[in-house]
């Protein structure tokens, strides 16, 4: 295996120029082989922002308390470069786990200035990890890979990057579409921890078969198999990663390192004096569909449950509204408030359902411009455009009047119309 050697010289914050845009934290890097320094981006989930937003998690504020009584002291031990071999060697895993100094800088990353976010991932992992286990043992892949997250999200559902990815896996709109995941104003089931996890194992799956590594399957994950394609070429078809790394992008190249010390840190977190943090697990949760439009605001009001409750446990509605009309949609609640949203009944999509929906119908009466500002004193009526596979007999109907008035009032001698076309109903 060629393996560059590279020395942490230093760290540096990067404005990226707009308020909407994190800062983007980079490793400056010297390689000894070309004697040129280069940055290595960290990914997305080692920033700041997201490993901080992870505490404001209402799962986290809830159910996870740092223990008082930890007996370990906030030290962080330093070891012998052989310690590290030895220990990524004995890792349970199938994906190879090769020591570098690149991984050796991101271990010391998580073993010291995230060692506290650490302690917490530890804890949030109680919540998520065996749901990432049975996600990925159904598509029979490695299960190490459940350590993926760690560097996409810092394991907050409700990550979002500066480019648009979403979610604990972070996949990007139209990769999740591809995935079976719904992507619209009012549903992202990117968010949705369950549906995104699967479709993240069948991603990493296709990703294994396109390359038959999984060291290139997960680099692909984060740049896309195009670009890790391409560095192949350029590296003479060498399908190495350790080999095509000059030529990945610069958040690739710290990517698959970045995934390896996560590995490490969450199996010998203790060898390093990090304490994780009690879990209080959650109380059992259940589905139930919901075949009519209702926002959080009824179900909460009637069922006695919080909204933060609510978006908590169903982040993929990007807002309140479920929008069980278009198709039965999931609403995840405690079992104990799936009983009163039942015993409600209709009740919940009737509670202050004028004050909440105030959507108009689709067709809209139009008002004459003239009417309007006092130039006629003649009512000129009601008015409705012609929609695809509209006949004069179903807009009669809607608008509970005859063909023959339709014909009268719009000079129409047969029974053509064309959508588009407005007609007068009244």
């Amino acid at each position: 295996m060629n393996i560059l050697r590279y020395i942490a010289i230093g760290f540096c914050l990067t404005m990226l120029g707009t308020n909407a845009m994190a800062q983007q934290e980079e490793i400056i890097i010297h390689n000894d082989s070309t004697g040129e320094d280069e940055e290595i981006v960290l990914p997305e989930g080692m920033t700041s922002r997201e490993l901080d937003s992870l505490l404001n998690e209402w799962n986290a504020r809830n159910y996870l308390t740092f223990d008082e009584n930890c007996e370990t002291n906030n030290e962080n031990p330093t070891y012998e470069k052989e310690e590290y071999i030895n220990r990524l060697a004995h890792l349970p895993n199938v994906i190879e786990m090769p020591y570098n100094e690149v991984v050796q800088k991101f271990i010391d990353q998580y073993s010291n200035r995230w060692r506290r976010s650490i302690a917490v991932m530890l804890g949030a992992s109680n919540f998520y990890f065996p749901l990432f286990e049975d996600a990925l043992e159904s598509y029979q892949i490695p299960l190490e890979l459940k350590y993926l997250p760690i560097i996409e999200s810092a394991l907050n559902p409700s990550a979002t990057s500066r480019v648009g990815a979403a979610g604990l896996w972070q996949f990007m709109p139209t990769t999740g579409k591809q995935y079976g995941l719904e992507v619209t104003s009012l549903i992202d089931e990117r968010r949705d921890p369950i549906k995104a996890t699967y479709a993240a194992a069948h991603y990493l799956k296709d990703l294994h078969d396109i390359f038959g590594d999984w060291t290139l399957a997960i680099a692909s994950y984060n740049c896309g198999p195009a670009n890790v394609s391409k560095a192949i070429k350029r590296a003479g078809g060498v399908t190495d990663y350790w080999t095509i790394y000059p030529y990945l992008p610069a958040e690739t190249r710290g990517y698959v390192p970045a995934f390896i010390a996560a590995n490490y840190i969450m199996t010998y977190y203790c060898e390093h004096n990090i304490c994780p943090v009690n879990t209080r697990l959650p109380v059992n949760t259940d589905t139930i569909m919901v075949s009519r439009d209702v926002r959080f605001e009824q179900i909460s009001e009637l069922c006695g449950v919080s909204m933060d409750e609510l978006k908590a446990l169903n982040p993929q509605y990007r807002t309140s509204l479920i929008p069980g009309e278009t198709r039965p949609m999931t609403l995840r609640m405690r079992a104990e408030t799936i009983s009163a949203f039942i015993e409600a009944g209709d009740s919940v999509y009737t509670h202050r359902a004028s004050e909440l929906f105030s959507k108009r119908e689709k067709e809209v009466a139009m008002v004459d411009a003239g009417q309007q500002t006092g130039r006629s004193s003649r009512s000129r009526g009601k008015t409705v455009i012609v929609r695809a596979g509209d006949t004069l007999g179903s807009i009669a109907r809607r608008n509970h009047t005859s063909v023959a008035q339709l014909r009268r009032l719009n000079g129409i001698r047969g029974n053509t119309i064309r959508s588009g076309q407005r007609l007068r109903v009244n």
